[in-house]
């Protein structure tokens, strides 16, 4: 009876631990380069699913500014332009205000040129959110600096509605 005691106490614990193991959304929002090594090893794939609300991996990482995990994840990722409803993770990282993953994004060629579903650019958020350097960055890339988002709206026309001199005069060009 010990026995059968002592073996069903080891199969809940195995249970209880396996049950509390992040998933690679968990990790790509609050987990450790670590935890993200460890889930590719295990499934080299696990980067590149796509989350029931169309999310990646990286995206989710450069939202919750997860730097570590996102500059791995950015640097083994299949697409990382994929584009949720939401955008792309340069966008998500350029909204976050990381300008450490927004040069990973752009030295691995990220389209800096892709629209989300109200047709801005990570220029036009950059440029909306005030990020100066983020902005400077995504135009020596060479993102298209007339595009208009659904509202019509350039990068420059938020720049003016910000009163943003840096970026008038950058724009203006």
């Amino acid at each position: 009876m010990d026995k059968i005691l002592i073996l069903w106490s080891a199969i809940l614990l195995q249970i209880s631990v396996y049950g509390q193991q992040k998933n690679v959304f968990d990790i790509a929002r609050n987990g450790t380069l670590k935890e993200i090594e460890n889930s590719f090893i295990n499934d080299p794939d696990t980067i590149n699913t796509i989350d029931p609300n169309g999310f990646t991996p990286l995206i989710l990482a450069c939202y919750h500014g997860n730097k570590d995990v996102a500059l791995f994840i950015a640097q083994k990722a299949k697409d990382i332009n994929y584009k949720s409803a939401m955008g792309t993770a340069l966008m998500a990282a350029v909204v976050k205000g990381d300008a450490e993953i927004v040069k990973e994004l752009i030295n691995l060629k990220a389209n800096t040129d892709s629209c989300d579903a109200n047709g801005k650019t990570a220029l036009i958020y950059a440029v909306f959110f005030n990020k100066n350097e983020i902005a400077k960055m995504l135009i020596q890339a060479g993102a298209n600096t007339s595009i208009k988002g659904n509202d019509n709206k350039t990068a420059y026309d938020f720049a003016l509605n910000n009163k943003n001199t840096e970026l008038i005069i950058l724009l203006d060009k």
